[in-house]
């Protein structure tokens, strides 16, 4: 059955909230379409005034819950990508184990191309556009990581190390997309540099606080009891997108009083048509297209560092199990102090395209004097100083990209845009440590380090490109 645009203009008339949908549908609309938009009205009209925290009205708790989420994430990334390659090259796992892991338990970060408009296509939006997915995805998380306790002989299961962390990485993608859309959705612009330096600060330090502790805790209470005990402290978290809404007229949760949001009818697209239309227009602007080479080329860096550290130190260096483990946690956690209260500042003073600019230029010079003071790797110092020095600027640069890519998003799909750019990182992060188990058999140390100024040279190029005034005029035409 087709019911024609001049038939529901005139149901229109009832609420003239669905008048929103209709100027966004614009054509025609099937029976099922039209029991959905009365679906909306009955979610809009029925409910109780709401009271409660909410994350569009409080700056405080914006900054608190998106800090606090962030954190979350960091428990898994640190545990999956940095303590448990760390403990493996302790129990004798090769550098090729050691890649391959990280090679699967990092791919399911490149899948949020596909989840990200899922989760902008279906919701339940009385609960608002992120909530749901966000709930969801922490709560998968928390199982992920229980079930992970369960691993028999975990020091000789390569294959179930790869198979649960693959599973927990996959619900922490959800929960990454429904954290950014929402900063994206609730975060006036002027919060956003700010904003960035505090999120990724944050996730910083959790990941150096599992990082720092993953280890002696294996050790005195064993892989289990550890892995059991981070599934808590996500779970504890979770408790926040629970308690705070996303705008005050919305249900707390799916059985309590409260209705859809009038700002979140223009924020949805009901449809994939409208939502690929728009993502395929602005993803395939220049800017955008500069954004994504550079962030693929820095995200390679990231691969092969996050793999290579961790089986130099131990198995070149001869370092003891807990000396790596260590240096990293106070590393990330150094690096992410600073990104959470320098970092965001910075870029408002400064700029992000010359600060970028600046980092890596910053990062090149490191990796270049680290390859010329390679006889005197056996000094800890030049190591602590090289390991510490990394991190700093890698949390900085990241900050940066993170706020350049919310700046070049369009409102109507950030979420899938933003996404889209973090996809193409992780790709270029799991194609890094891909790298890295086969440039381990071929070339010396510091030429593996030495490798990274290409990828820097490439990032620099297509950053210098990249024009906000002159994008913001070409996305303000593209309309769907």
């Amino acid at each position: 059955m087709l019911i024609t645009d001049k038939t529901v203009t005139k149901i229109y008339k009832i609420n003239p909230m669905l008048e929103k949908l209709n100027a966004q549908l614009k054509n025609s609309i099937t029976y099922r379409d039209f029991k959905a938009l009365f679906q909306f009205r009955k979610n809009v009209e029925n409910f109780d005034t709401p009271t409660g925290l909410t994350f569009s009205d409080n700056s405080f708790i914006r900054y608190l819950a998106f800090a606090a989420l962030y954190f979350a994430q960091g428990i898994p990334g640190g545990l999956l990508h940095f303590a448990i390659p760390a403990w493996m090259a302790t129990v004798d796992y090769s550098a090729m184990d050691v890649g391959k892991y990280l090679a699967i338990v990092t791919l399911p970060w490149s899948f949020k191309l596909i989840a990200a408009p899922i989760m902008d296509r279906f919701t339940f939006l009385p609960m608002g556009r992120r909530r749901p997915w966000l709930i969801a995805g922490q709560f998968g998380i928390v199982m992920g990581l229980i079930l992970m306790s369960t691993i028999q002989d975990p020091s000789n299961n390569l294959t179930m190390l790869m198979s649960f962390g693959f599973v927990i990485n996959l619900f922490t993608i959800f929960q990454d997309i429904a954290t950014d859309g929402l900063a994206i959705d609730v975060l006036p612009e002027h919060q956003q540099a700010r904003a960035n330096g505090l999120m990724w600060g944050s996730k910083t330090v959790g990941v150096a606080a599992i990082v720092s502790v993953t280890i002696v805790l294996i050790k005195a209470v064993g892989f289990g009891s550890t892995l059991l005990l981070f599934s808590v402290l996500v779970f504890i978290i979770m408790i926040i997108p629970i308690l705070v809404k996303e705008r005050s007229v919305e249900r707390r949760l799916p059985w309590t009083k409260g209705g859809i949001a009038e700002e979140v009818l223009n924020l949805q697209l009901p449809s994939w048509k409208l939502i690929f239309q728009k993502l395929v227009k602005v993803v395939f602007m220049p800017v955008s297209i500069m954004m994504g080479f550079a962030a693929f080329s820095f995200s390679i860096i990231a691969g092969i560092l996050m793999a290579a550290l961790p089986v130099f130190a131990v198995q070149e260096l001869e370092w003891s199990d807990n000396q790596f483990p260590q240096i990293l946690g106070s590393a990330k956690l150094i690096a992410g102090v600073l990104g959470m209260f320098i970092g965001g500042a910075l870029i408002d003073i400064i700029g992000k395209i010359k600060m970028v600019s600046w980092l890596i230029v910053s990062m090149i010079a490191l990796f270049v004097a680290f390859y010329f003071l390679s006889d005197s790797w056996q000094n800890d110092d030049i190591i602590y100083t090289f390991i510490i020095s990394y991190h700093i600027l890698d949390v900085f640069i990241t900050i940066v990209i993170f706020a350049i890519a919310m700046q070049l998003c369009s409102k109507q799909v950030a979420a899938t845009q933003f996404t889209l750019y973090m996809t193409v990182s992780n790709l270029g992060m799991s194609l890094g440590s891909y790298l890295f188990g086969h440039m381990e058999q071929v070339l010396q140390w510091k030429y593996i380090f030495l490798l990274n100024v290409i990828f820097l040279a490439i990032m620099f190029v297509f950053i210098r490109y990249i024009d906000f005034d002159k994008h913001k005029k070409k996305l303000d035409l593209k309309t769907i």
